[in-house]
């Protein structure tokens, strides 16, 4: 993704506490994810390890690099935010109504928002409360680690998709699923929160289309990135991760085969009305 030296969003609130031994996920930051984080943005991360093991500093916490690597991608996510708030800004007024741009907090470990406490293995979330996105930067080295989602197009998606949910939330739809808690069974629940979900991977794929057709952000292999990390996140693909088997009742995001599909029609066709959640 053609990122770099282009606009930041001005909505980004940093409550990581850039000082000190900083902890992430319940821990100092691994090598395997400093390395991965370089990686992924563009960086040689054969030239980190030469230089962290010339220094015989080896890969403490608080070394230079380290910090370089997450306000890297602090940037990077920032720069991704500043394209969804143009192209929903752009889509918003086509219809004549007006956008309002949502607060991206990045945090390390555990996170207080309006819809609670929340820790790192949470993932990325939106909070309807509070309209924000809430994302431990160290999530984009699990995508590679555990998940196998390579490429910093892999978390533009990340974040294109909790935007979605921000998207949904203005339009209304998130009352409406909310407002289906407790009158449903489970089961009727969670399939409707699994069209929300598709929906967001949706309108991440709108996002990509228009934000590829009107600032030329893609380049080769891109879009590929984001429908690996769409099926790496599939309901199916995590329980049998996890458990051994799956349990289609149990879905709140939907297979990997729906997520993938969802993000790519949007991309493909850049036409909102092919996206209905209910």
């Amino acid at each position: 993704m053609k990122w770099k030296d282009r606009e930041k969003s001005g909505n980004v609130e940093d409550r990581r506490g850039m000082s000190g031994k900083q902890m992430v996920a319940g821990g100092t930051i691994g090598t395997l994810a400093i390395i991965v984080i370089v990686w992924l943005l563009g960086g040689d991360p054969g030239q980190l390890v030469n230089s962290l093991q010339s220094t015989g500093s080896g890969f403490a916490a608080d070394n230079t690099a380290v910090v370089e690597a997450e306000a890297e991608l602090a940037e990077f996510a920032s720069v991704v935010l500043k394209d969804t708030e143009d192209i929903w800004h752009s889509i918003f007024n086509t219809s004549g109504t007006t956008y309002k741009e949502p607060t991206l907090v990045l945090f390390s470990g555990s996170v207080e928002s309006a819809c609670g406490y929340s820790s790192a293995a949470t993932g990325p979330f939106y909070c309807p409360a509070d309209e924000k996105v809430y994302i431990d930067l160290s999530f984009l080295a699990q995508l590679q680690q555990r998940l196998g989602a390579t490429g910093d197009f892999a978390m533009a998606y990340i974040i294109a998709h909790e935007v979605g949910h921000h998207v949904q939330n203005q339009l209304g739809l998130m009352d409406q699923l909310h407002s289906l808690r407790g009158n449903v069974s489970e089961t009727v629940y969670n399939r409707n929160l699994v069209q929300i979900e598709l929906q967001a991977d949706f309108l991440a794929g709108i996002w990509a289309h228009y934000a590829d057709r009107t600032k030329g952000i893609l380049e080769s292999g891109d879009v590929e990135e984001a429908v690996n990390a769409a099926s790496s996140v599939g309901d199916d693909r995590l329980q049998m991760q996890s458990q051994g088997y799956v349990v289609p009742d149990a879905f709140t995001h939907g297979t990997s085969e729906q997520r993938r599909n969802a993000f790519l029609k949007g991309y493909q066709t850049g036409d909102l009305s092919e996206g209905n959640a209910f």
